[in-house]
């Protein structure tokens, strides 16, 4: 069986959509990482913080369920 680490290179190789998805998540995990670096964040940085990991997991859904019906359909 496929693993996961399999699947995503073969869909990454495969699928625009997935690959984009891939780079927007990564980006966003460092925006989100410099924020985090700050120690106090404004109300308007809480609120994009909060942005960022809302559309950060989107993406990470997206891409899992890629993974699956990748794994169904073969």
């Amino acid at each position: 069986m496929l693993t996961d680490a399999r699947v995503s290179e073969l869909l990454r190789e495969s699928s625009t959509e997935f690959k984009e998805l891939e780079q927007t998540h990564h980006r966003l995990d460092v925006e989100l990482a410099e924020l985090q670096k700050r120690h106090v964040l404004t109300p308007q940085e809480e609120l994009i913080k909060k942005q960022l990991q809302k559309e950060k997991l989107a993406k990470k859904d997206r891409m899992a369920e890629l993974i699956r019906l990748y794994r169904e359909n073969g």
